[in-house]
Formats: C-alpha cells, sequence, structure tokens
C-alpha cells in the first residue's frame, strides 16, 4: 500500500512539474535574475516584419554603419537576406569586426521591427554567444524601444546561461561627436548582463542615424550603398 501511495505521489509530481505548476530551482533562478525589467514582448508578435525604420535603428537593406577607434574597426551592415526565426521573417544584419588587417569576428544578428510600435526585437545571433529564439528556452528579446523613456529598463535577448543582455535608457539629449559629425538628442543606453556582474557598456544613438558610439569606438562613416554615403 505505501509503495502504491509513494507511486501515485511520485506521479502527481511529474505531472504538476510538466504542467508547470512546479518550478524547479533552475527556473526560479531565472526568474529572480528577470525580475525588475520588461521581458514579455509576445504582444508585439503579430505585428512584426523584417524592414523598416526606427528613429535609432534603421533596418532597411543596404544601410550600413562604420565605427572605429584605434585599429578596432566595426562595419555594421543591414543585408537583403532575411531569416525566419521562431515564426517570424528578420533581417539578416551582418557586423564585422577587424583589429588592424586582422578579422575579429563576422556575425549575424536577426532583427524585426513593429509596424505599430516601430520597436526593433532581437531574434538571435549565429556567432559568440550564439543563439535563437523558440529554441532551448531562448526568447526574442527588445533591443530599441519605438518610443524610448528614461529609466525604462528591458531585455534585449533572453537566452538563460548564454545571452542575457539588457539595457536601461539613460538619457535621450546626449550630445556626441564624431568623426562623421556632432549629433545631437542622442540616446544613451547602459548595457549589462547578470552573466557578466559589474560589466557596463554604453552606447549612443543618434536620430535618423542609429549607433554613433560604442565605448570606445565612435562613428566614421554611414548610409545607403544604393544612396549616397556620408
Amino acid at each position: 500500500m505505501h509503495k502504491y501511495i509513494a507511486l501515485l505521489g511520485a506521479s502527481a509530481l511529474l505531472t504538476l512539474v510538466a504542467s508547470g505548476a512546479v518550478t524547479t530551482a533552475a527556473d526560479q533562478k531565472t526568474q529572480d535574475v528577470l525580475a525588475g525589467w520588461t521581458t514579455d514582448f509576445s504582444a508585439e508578435k503579430p505585428e512584426l516584419v523584417s524592414s523598416g525604420r526606427n528613429p535609432y535603428f534603421i533596418l532597411e537593406p543596404g544601410y550600413f554603419l562604420v565605427l572605429e577607434g584605434g585599429d578596432v574597426r566595426l562595419v555594421i551592415t543591414v543585408t537583403h537576406q532575411t531569416k525566419k526565426v521562431d515564426g517570424v521573417e528578420c533581417r539578416v544584419v551582418e557586423e564585422r569586426e577587424t583589429e588592424g588587417a586582422k578579422l575579429v569576428e563576422v556575425s549575424n544578428n536577426y532583427f524585426a521591427v513593429s509596424k505599430r510600435t516601430n520597436s526593433v526585437y532581437y531574434f538571435g545571433e549565429d556567432a559568440g554567444g550564439a543563439w535563437l529564439s523558440g529554441r532551448q528556452g531562448a526568447r526574442f528579446g527588445l533591443m530599441m524601444p519605438g518610443l524610448p523613456m528614461v529609466k525604462a529598463r528591458h531585455y534585449q535577448e533572453i537566452a538563460p546561461g548564454v545571452a542575457m543582455d539588457r539595457a536601461e535608457i539613460v538619457s535621450v539629449s546626449e550630445t556626441v561627436k564624431t568623426p562623421a559629425g556632432e549629433f545631437k538628442n542622442c540616446l544613451k543606453v547602459e548595457e549589462t548582463t547578470p552573466l557578466e556582474p559589474g560589466t557596463k557598456e554604453y552606447k549612443y544613438y543618434a536620430p535618423g542615424i542609429g549607433l554613433v558610439q560604442e565605448g570606445s569606438l565612435k562613428l566614421v562613416k554611414y548610409g545607403n550603398s544604393e544612396k549616397a554615403e556620408k
């Protein structure tokens, strides 16, 4: 009888775990890490498309940004390619980093933009901490809100144990001087990750341009390869 009852208890517990009624230690740890940051963007999913223009993040094929700092050069290109990730047609954005004549890394990143809010969402990448939304518990994050608000905090990527970058809007009125020009009313973002506590990085985005400074890297050239570049 006791053995039968024990089996029933074990079966019930497994049912509860499978249904999500019981939270495991790993699940609880993930929930604790996500607390205080916006993480659920599922309501936007039906509105997402692969091309569009957020004031601070241009997702139009042919658009590019070139940033430099010392011997490091970062070229960001919005390609003509798309990739379906987690049921959404995403735009492929290539990042090519070199140091002197040496190629450091080439990565493809997958983004989609909301037709309704102009918010840009990040669905994964294929280099470094590779992850894809919809696989192994990973979910897409918010890369750039359509209407940034100071002190707003959100996750950019949600791939537990792999990629957990998050952003806080620090300012929307920064002035940034770069070799490509001086830009006013820039968005300042502080990026952190619970995977590397204490590490911070600041990025600046100019209206109508996009990323103009990332750490020590500053914009030197931008434009559209199919139009006149700057």
